[in-house]
């Protein structure tokens, strides 16, 4: 069962600033008077917690909820863009301003253009967040074949850099072709297995293509294009379901890698 730490800090802000309310308008100055009305009576611990946290919890959620939020990754599936135990930061507000845990926006900001790397919550499990890379944007006609991505009838150029030797958890990738994609005006690195099917191993393929993408949804794809659970195996992304954009990496984590699990030269690069 995942926690919802959103609903927890709206409860939270509520619960704490409702109690340091209540205390100031009706008890406070009870309090003061049977103090003799010198200095400041003994407080409650209960509304003195209140007190303290409310300002704490209430900057967090409106930090979290509308400006940026901190994510994990979890898995291989934007290597070699994002590895295993990055810890980005999303801007909130890219794609517009959503009310924490009900998610719906009300005010309406950009929008994603294709090659954006984008956390989203995923369709088939709204209470999983996802992170992959916008291809697709409403009216492009999407297909997927021989490891090369086509939007609108063109191939997108790839271009050859190295044979990918990863570290700690993505070591499983070593040996893969590590290529330069062009998306539009976005350059960005994809590993590529030529021994592994077009769709990966084990996605249910939905979006073999050629599929045009319908208004309010996204087509999604992760950089590990042969080890990413992504459109081609569950579908579209829908616009409501966006959370904002992966901007920056701010600290590296891997416990599988070999010594110290820390890449320090990874803290600070932007995501591109």
């Amino acid at each position: 069962m995942n926690f919802d730490f959103p609903l927890f800090l709206v409860i939270a802000t509520f619960l704490t600033g409702f109690i340091w309310l209540l205390d100031a308008l009706f008890f406070s100055r009870r309090r003061l008077l049977r103090a003799g009305g010198e200095g400041r009576a003994k407080e409650p611990m209960l509304v003195e917690y209140s007190r303290s946290f409310f300002p704490v919890i209430l900057a967090v959620l409106v930090l979290r909820s509308f400006v940026v939020e901190p994510f994990r990754i979890p898995s291989g599936s934007m290597m070699p863009t994002l590895l295993v135990g990055d810890f980005i930061l999303v801007n909130k507000f890219s794609f517009g301003i959503r009310l924490p845990v009900l998610n719906e926006k009300v005010i309406a900001l950009d929008e994603p253009k294709r090659g954006d790397v984008v956390v989203f919550k995923y369709p088939q499990n709204p209470r999983v967040d996802y992170i992959k890379r916008v291809v697709g944007v409403p009216g492009d006609v999407i297909s997927y074949a021989n490891k090369t991505l086509f939007i609108n009838g063109e191939p997108q150029p790839q271009s050859h850099v190295e044979i990918y030797n990863g570290i700690g958890s993505g070591v499983r990738e070593s040996g893969a072709l590590k290529n330069v994609e062009q998306l539009g005006d976005v350059e960005h690195e994809i590993l590529i297995n030529p021994m592994a099917p077009d769709f990966g191993y084990g996605c249910q393929v939905l979006m073999r293509g050629p599929f045009t993408v319908p208004e309010g949804h996204y087509f999604a794809m992760g950089d590990n294009r042969d080890n990413s659970n992504d459109s081609r195996c569950w579908g579209l992304v829908p616009e409501e379901l966006l959370v904002g954009k992966a901007f920056a990496i701010w600290m590296n984590w891997d416990s599988n890698r070999s010594g110290f699990p820390v890449t320090w030269d990874r803290i600070g690069n932007g995501i591109h």
